[in-house]
């Protein structure tokens, strides 16, 4: 947990998806945002279940958080998102990317859903511009829009802080893949240097940690100063188009993330699961040789 003057950050780690889930507060007035909430999915059963999302409802009961909003940084392949459960437990409204219509409507062909599925973002209660500013109490929670990992991903700037979503990791394992639907390697470049002209001490919060070995804790930040002086993949001084050369090679020999299939049809949602068919069951569509 972190704190400065009023503002509070704490962190969730999901060690099954390896996702940090964020909850931001500020602690005059008692409201609070939670960023990308993670809903249990075990593949093999189709079964969900809420281990970790309930370790961040209890935090907010317990510290007597008022939720006000949910953030996605983007539609993410890796875990389902637990935001629709978070809204239906506690309130708050969910936001993310304007872009992530243009998510929407390029899964929609590669799922072929029917014209019931909406792609104009409705499923979510704010769809956010670069530049956005959402009140928290006393606090203020600044939206960026960063694409290049996928055309919707967004960064949260709180208290000198900025959660980056997949855009960046810690400094040894690099930076996102560009090889979704929609994906840049050149974007993604553009919005790093956007996110490494912030000054040198501020410090960067990760979607997820993935250490190449044993010899390193999970972390879930690092300074603008650590990525400029060791990403294995960004550091200081690369250009673009060795990073574009590097990242378009690198994503040929990427296997899919084992989850992209049930979770992306979920949170284009907002985390909403699919609608019920005729016999009360909810479905999950796995499209065949489509990625």
């Amino acid at each position: 947990m972190s704190s400065a003057s009023s503002a509070l950050i704490q962190s969730f780690f999901d060690p099954q998806t390896s996702t940090f889930s964020y909850v931001l507060a500020d602690l005059q007035t008692k409201r609070a945002a939670v960023i990308d909430a993670v809903l249990d999915f075990d593949p093999r059963s189709g079964r969900t279940s809420r281990h970790s999302v309930d370790k961040v409802i209890r935090f907010l009961r317990q510290q007597g958080l008022a939720l006000d909003w949910i953030l996605e940084t983007h539609a993410h392949a890796d875990h389902l998102s637990a935001a629709s459960l978070l809204r239906q437990e506690l309130g708050g409204k969910i936001a993310i990317s304007a872009a992530i219509c243009d998510v929407q409507e390029a899964f929609k062909r590669i799922y072929n859903f029917d014209a019931n599925f909406s792609t104009d973002g409705s499923d979510f209660n704010r769809l956010l511009l670069d530049g956005d500013v959402l009140v928290l109490g006393n606090q203020v929670i600044t939206f960026w829009h960063i694409p290049g990992h996928t055309p919707a991903d967004g960064a949260f700037l709180f208290d000198q802080s900025v959660f980056v979503g997949d855009s960046l990791f810690m400094p040894d394992v690099g930076t996102a893949r560009c090889d979704f639907p929609g994906g840049s390697a050149s974007d993604l470049w553009r919005s790093i240097q956007r996110i490494l002209s912030l000054p040198p001490e501020t410090c960067l919060y990760f979607c997820h940690d993935y250490p190449p070995g044993d010899d390193r804790p999970i972390s879930d930040s690092c300074t603008v100063r650590e990525q400029l002086t060791s990403n294995i993949h960004v550091r200081a001084g690369t250009t673009l188009e060795a990073f574009v050369e590097m990242r378009t090679a690198r994503d040929r020999t990427l296997p899919m993330p084992t989850l992209i299939l049930p979770a992306i049809q979920v949170n284009l949602r907002a985390g909403t699961l699919p609608p019920a068919e005729s016999n009360g069951q909810r479905y999950l569509k796995i499209p065949l040789n489509q990625l």
